[in-house]
């Protein structure tokens, strides 16, 4: 582990709070348009591609179920809660970041979310000044749980995977940095960690001052 030179995150569950603001809007237009089970839905489409998210909402609402028209709606109620800054950063967020930025660690960020969106909500968080690179889902043609996109995220930040540590909530989001060859640590959101999950992370924790802690062990 000494040989750790760059940390990259994973953002929606990991830096922001904003899979429970999700779930929330979605389970809201649950009970207006009498949708069953949709937390259950919401949890398997977590850290999926967009292509994979509508077939998973077709196959439990229907191949009629109008998909465009219920993702515009929970994207419009999203923005107008949450942009500008009303994004909740996840207990720990602003201080590893600092921590790891005072102990010179390069940072990066492997978002599936498009770049505009990545973008504009770390600046309106104040957060993006700690990244030396951000990478995100609109950059490549497959999202995780490929391991495209960390491939990617470790050659803009000029290190190789093995001397990267991922920091991921989801499933698939862990899958494809154990694929690229990083280290992976989970800090389970929504979904717990499975038997899977135990297996390929390097480690699991509850929350990122638990992390913090970790790194103190590795310096």
């Amino acid at each position: 582990m000494k040989n750790v030179k760059a940390v990259v995150f994973d953002m929606d569950g990991v830096i922001f709070d904003s899979e429970k603001g999700c779930l929330d809007i979605w389970m809201e237009l649950a009970r207006e348009n009498n949708l069953s089970n949709m937390e259950e839905v919401f949890k398997k489409c977590i850290g999926t591609t967009v292509v994979k998210t509508t077939q998973i909402l077709k196959d439990n609402y229907g191949e009629d179920f109008d998909v465009e028209s219920f993702q515009s709606e929970a994207s419009r109620r999203f923005h107008e809660r949450y942009d500008e800054g009303r994004l909740p950063v996840l207990p720990g967020a602003r201080e590893i970041l600092k921590y790891l930025k005072e102990e010179n660690y390069i940072i990066g960020l492997a978002s599936s979310t498009k770049e505009a969106t990545v973008k504009q909500q770390l600046s309106d968080a104040k957060l993006i000044s700690y990244f030396d690179y951000i990478t995100c889902g609109d950059m490549l043609k497959v999202s995780k749980p490929a391991p495209d996109i960390y491939l990617l995220a470790c050659k803009n930040l000029k290190v190789s995977p093995e001397e990267a540590i991922a920091i991921e909530d989801s499933y698939n989001g862990i899958r494809s940095a154990h694929a690229a060859g990083m280290i992976p640590i989970m800090v389970p959101d929504l979904i717990d960690a499975d038997e899977e999950m135990k297996e390929l992370s390097f480690g699991i924790y509850d929350n990122l001052f638990e992390v913090i802690e970790f790194f103190k062990t590795i310096r």
